[in-house]
């Protein structure tokens, strides 16, 4: 069971005072966050690539190297890169970069991005946002593959029989596709024998459960062996030393940032209720003590079979020193707790 910590690097207005961080230094309180989770032994830390004013970082690879000098053992993850609106031959270059900084810890999570800021950004169609992934997605991987590409597509210049430099330490650099649930996303990744991530960020995460059955079967009908394919979930959440704290200190700054995501896709407004029913053991949100998150976390991976879990952390800006504590404390006390007894009852289920 790996566990690892996801953001996208907000700079909401802070729900207090109504100050919001800058860029540049909510960028560097990024790099000290993973820097800690290295120290406290997580597994891998992602972040996310969003071309808006209430999110700081547009190129992840760029942050994640300044992180990979200072960090020894944990895997740097895009969370996601926005394949579609994005030149596959120069992701690859971004991360197998990374790959040599880190010494072979970098992976790509590949999306179609559920923010479309990207796209008319970059003078692309929403109109063929799926053709787009569909067909960067192959370049890529044709990359991954080979040092000497050949390839022809619709959205982009052909490449005939050129190399693509530098290649990564890993061969092959860990490519993930990253999918919002949907069963079409799911059977892709199976037939590719890629690993999945699954965004379990509402409703029961019992219900994704299908899915991952789903993609095991697709992934063996394509013949690959599933048994050693990864299947990872992103969800929200927050730590802190007891149940009272962390939903006073998460919930407003999370209600405010959900909110304004509610405004814009025309959701239900994100009430306390709403909160307090996403806690719950059969939840999609990962808030509260030491012992809550770490049993919710158990539950996934027993009833849905997820093996990498990563807890994203903060959703709307909060401190900086509350952050750094949820992430010590998801290293040090949840970690452990999750390991243990995850190892026991595989143990005691071969």
């Amino acid at each position: 069971m790996e566990l690892g910590i996801t953001t996208f690097v907000e700079t909401t207005p802070d729900v207090h005072t109504g100050q919001t961080i800058s860029h540049a230094e909510r960028i560097r309180e990024v790099v000290e966050e993973i820097v800690l989770a290295d120290e406290v032994g997580l597994d891998v830390f992602g972040v996310g690539e969003h071309h808006r004013k209430d999110y700081a970082c547009s190129k992840p690879a760029v942050l994640l190297a300044a992180a990979a000098s200072r960090t020894k053992n944990i895997r740097l993850s895009s969370a996601v890169t926005v394949l579609s609106s994005d030149d596959p031959v120069r992701v690859f270059q971004e991360f197998a970069t990374v790959d040599a900084i880190s010494n072979g810890r970098a992976e790509i999570m590949a999306g179609r991005g559920s923010f479309i800021e990207s796209f008319p950004l970059f003078g692309y169609d929403l109109q063929d946002y799926h053709e787009l992934f569909d067909e960067k997605l192959d370049l890529l991987l044709k990359i991954r593959e080979s040092e000497i590409v050949s390839w022809k597509g619709k959205h982009r210049a052909s490449i005939q029989n050129r190399g693509i430099y530098p290649r990564p330490v890993q061969e092959p650099i860990p490519v993930w596709i990253a999918s919002g649930g949907t069963p079409e996303s799911v059977v892709r990744a199976g037939v590719l024998g890629l690993p999945l991530v699954l965004a379990i960020i509402g409703g029961s995460p019992l219900q994704f459960a299908p899915l991952v059955d789903l993609y095991k079967r697709a992934a063996t009908q394509a013949g690959h062996d599933a048994t050693k394919l990864t299947v990872a979930s992103h969800s929200h959440g927050f730590v802190a030393n007891n149940l009272d704290e962390a939903v006073e200190q998460f919930f407003p700054p999370t209600q405010q940032a959900m909110n304004v995501l509610a405004k814009e896709r025309g959701w239900a407004p994100y009430t306390k209720q709403t909160f307090d029913h996403a806690r719950s053991l059969e939840g999609a949100l990962y808030v509260g003590d030491v012992d809550t998150v770490a049993e919710k976390i158990i539950f996934l991976r027993k009833n849905v079979g997820i093996t990498r879990f990563m807890l994203h952390v903060p959703v709307g800006s909060m401190p900086h020193e509350q952050v750094m504590h949820a992430i010590e404390l998801f290293g040090t006390k949840v970690a452990p707790i999750v390991r243990k007894e995850i190892e026991e009852w595989e143990q005691e289920n071969k």
